[in-house]
Parts: C-alpha cells; structure tokens; sequence
C-alpha cells in the first residue's frame, strides 16, 4: 500500500512566544487518515512542547486522497514531521 497523497496542505502557525524564545524543533506526528481523506485523529510522538498545538493544528486541516483497498477506502494511521526553524 502507498502512502497518502496530501492534496490540500497547511503550514502551521510558528507560536509568536517560541519564536522569541529561539525555540526551533521538529515535531512527529502520528496522524490517522480517514477513508475520505480528511484526518480524523492526531498525536504527538516527539515533541517540542511550545510547538505541539501549532504542528497538530495545521495537519488536522489536511486533506489526502483516499487510500484504497481493494477499490475501497480504508483508514490509515501515519506519521508525519513537521519542522519550525527560524529564518
């Protein structure tokens, strides 16, 4: 099975207090993506705590193509990195 094919992308929020703080990180994401396309439920795995609601914010708002099985579409749990670094 492939993974999902992201068809509508958001870029998270950086929190206006980690980034005066310099706070930079990665935050891993298990995301389950629901047989239309939309992600249904989403947690953290690594964390950067100041970063956390802002990465879960922006991949709940995704949206996948839907995954199919047997011509049908199932759920599938992945996970995902979303990166914050100051420019």
């Amino acid at each position: 099975m492939k993974p999902p094919t992201k068809i509508r992308d958001v870029k998270p929020v950086y929190p206006q207090e980690a980034r005066d703080a310099g706070i930079q990180g990665v935050v891993i994401i298990e995301a389950r993506v629901e047989p239309d396309g939309t992600v249904g439920n989403a947690r953290v795995l690594r964390s950067v705590p100041e970063l956390d609601q802002a990465a879960l914010g922006a991949v709940m708002q995704w949206q996948f193509v839907p995954t199919l099985m047997n011509g049908q579409p199932v759920p599938v749990i992945m996970t995902v990195t979303v990166n914050f670094t100051l420019q």
